[in-house]
This record gives C-alpha cells, structure tokens and sequence, in this order.
C-alpha cells in the first residue's frame, strides 16, 4: 500500500465511527448529521481509492443530508426531492461508463450499481419521520455497499458495513421492539 492509500483507509475509518454512532440516535436528526460527517470522509476515501462511483454517490450523500437535516423547512419528504436524488444517482451511474471512462463489463455493471441501490434506500428512508425508518432502511443499503466496498478494498468502508449491520440489529432490538410488560 502506497501514503496515499494508507491515508485514504485511515480517513475510512474515521468515517465509519460516524456512520455506526448515527445508528444509536434516538431522532431522525441526529443520525443523518452523524451520517453527514461519514459521508463527506467517505467522500474523501473512495476518492483516494479511485472508487469513482462510491465517490459520486456519497458527495450527493453529503448534499442530501444537508437538505434532509433542514427537512421542515426545504419540505425535503415531498417525492420531488426522492425524484430528484434518485435521478441524479441513476445519470452518475451512466456517466461513470459513458464519461469518466469505466469499462462496461457486466460485472462492472452490477457493481457500480450497487451503491445507486444503497443510496436510493437511504434517501428514502430520510423522507420518513424516524431513526426507526433508517435503521430498517439501512438493512438493504448496508449489505449492498458492502459487495462494493470489498470490490474495491476500502478497509474502513468494508468495517463500517459490517458493524453497521450489527449495530443496526442491535437498534433495532434496543429502540425499535416494543419491551413487554
């Protein structure tokens, strides 16, 4: 490993504490400003890794976050806005073959589309009203962004979804499952 991609898995993991801290808040609020951090050093991250496709998807992660952490006042759960986030991930994934060059294999089909997937869950799981609603969400986006963290060795990506999905199970069980009397 090369000073650039020792840095890059450092600042990976310095992203996954925020992104597994965001699954233990108790409001909506709360766990997407702790995503917003992770997102914008994951950002970062797969940029030094030349993870193209990850880079994208977690820079409009970061703008998406800021325009659901002012949810009320950008009125951020109309569908316009899912509408729009999720067309802006779907013209990055066709741009990633057509301009910046990625070879248009079926593997890399898949691949690069996985985070298209991940990041559509998690949009829509910050139109709804509670953490409850992420942690459910983050059941289908965890496990997608984990194939591609893999495929492209991001240690502190690859971490953080692993754990991600243990912290969410353990969300869910603590928060979310009503405690018999």
């Amino acid at each position: 490993m090369n000073t650039t991609e020792i840095i890059a898995q450092i600042i990976g993991i310095f992203a996954m504490f925020f992104n597994l801290f965001s699954y233990q808040q108790k409001t909506r609020k709360r766990a997407i400003i702790c995503q917003l951090f992770g997102t914008i050093l994951f950002t970062i991250n797969f940029f030094m890794l030349g993870a193209t496709v990850g880079a994208i998807m977690n820079f409009i992660g970061a703008v998406r976050a800021v325009i659901f952490i002012n949810k009320e006042k950008l009125k951020a759960d109309h569908i316009g806005w899912f509408a729009g986030f999720t067309a802006v991930y779907l013209v990055s994934y066709i741009l990633t073959f057509t301009v910046l060059g990625k070879e248009p294999t079926a593997v890399n089909f898949i691949l690069e589309f996985l985070p298209v997937i991940g990041m559509i869950a998690t949009t829509h799981s910050y139109r709804l009203t509670d953490a409850k609603a992420i942690r459910k969400f983050g059941l289908i986006s965890s496990p997608v962004w984990l194939v591609y963290n893999i495929a492209n060795f991001s240690v502190g990506a690859i971490i953080c979804e692993v754990l991600s999905l243990g912290s969410i199970i353990i969300g869910i069980v603590r928060l979310d499952r009503k405690k018999k009397e």
